[in-house]
């Protein structure tokens, strides 16, 4: 495999040199900060992410404050206590993306994270213990315990949290082939998965450097100027 020194190296010359590259680079991940973010914006986050997948992330975006009132700003304990009349007047509500689907996420991921919280304190205290060097494990456990947030979901809900984590990109994957690791164009499958954490945490382990801040250089090393 490629030394990540090598991959640097590429993004660097890509981007206008040492310092240009590190100010693409994201905020330092802050464990202090995510043990104290309320449970009412994990899930605010896990429901913009949900909305998010397939949609123009735009369009939730210039309704977010919409999404904030009808959902009672996102606090787990009074949406699950909402009769079935407020989740089906959602379906007509015109402030928020009217997908039943989706909609009823946030009901199961309202209830998820309050199961997280009796068990750990907040959901934000128990994303702040788990390790980095098994991310595979914790989207395992948003996909079996929450609602659609499996696969890419599952990934950007931890970035935009403030999780240390990768991020299995176009550009990220096009770089790990590129280095050598020997998985699809696509990475779906656990086999997959399980070679791109160990390759991050060899690289964490030959660099110091956060999984966030490895993940970013890589995309930068291999694709067009597009974000993670």
């Amino acid at each position: 495999m490629t030394s990540f020194k090598t991959i640097r190296a590429r993004a660097e010359k890509r981007k206008g040199g040492p310092k240009a590259l590190e100010k693409l680079m994201p905020a330092r991940p802050d464990l202090k900060r995510l043990a104290k973010l309320g449970d009412d914006r994990i899930l605010a986050e896990m429901t913009r992410r949900v909305f998010c997948a397939g949609f123009a992330w735009s369009v939730i975006e210039s309704k977010w404050t919409g999404f904030e009132a009808a959902f009672l700003h996102f606090q787990p304990a009074k949406l699950s206590f909402q009769p079935e009349d407020y989740w089906e007047g959602l379906l007509r509500d015109t402030r928020i993306v009217r997908n039943g689907a989706k909609i009823m996420s946030v009901r199961d991921n309202a209830a998820f994270v309050q199961e997280i919280a009796k068990e750990h304190g907040s959901f934000g205290k128990f994303l702040a213990k788990w390790p980095s060097s098994d991310e595979i494990g914790l989207l395992d456990l948003l996909t079996k315990r929450g609602s659609r947030l499996g696969g890419n979901t599952g990934q950007m809900l931890l970035r935009f949290v403030g999780w240390d984590g990768f991020v299995t990109s176009k550009d990220v994957v096009a770089c790990l082939r590129g280095a050598g690791l020997d998985i699809a164009e696509e990475v779906r499958s656990k086999g997959d998965l399980a070679k791109v954490q160990a390759q991050f945490n060899a690289w964490a382990e030959e660099t110091g450097l956060p999984y966030t801040y490895l993940s970013r250089i890589c995309a930068l090393s291999a694709g067009g100027d597009r974000s993670e």
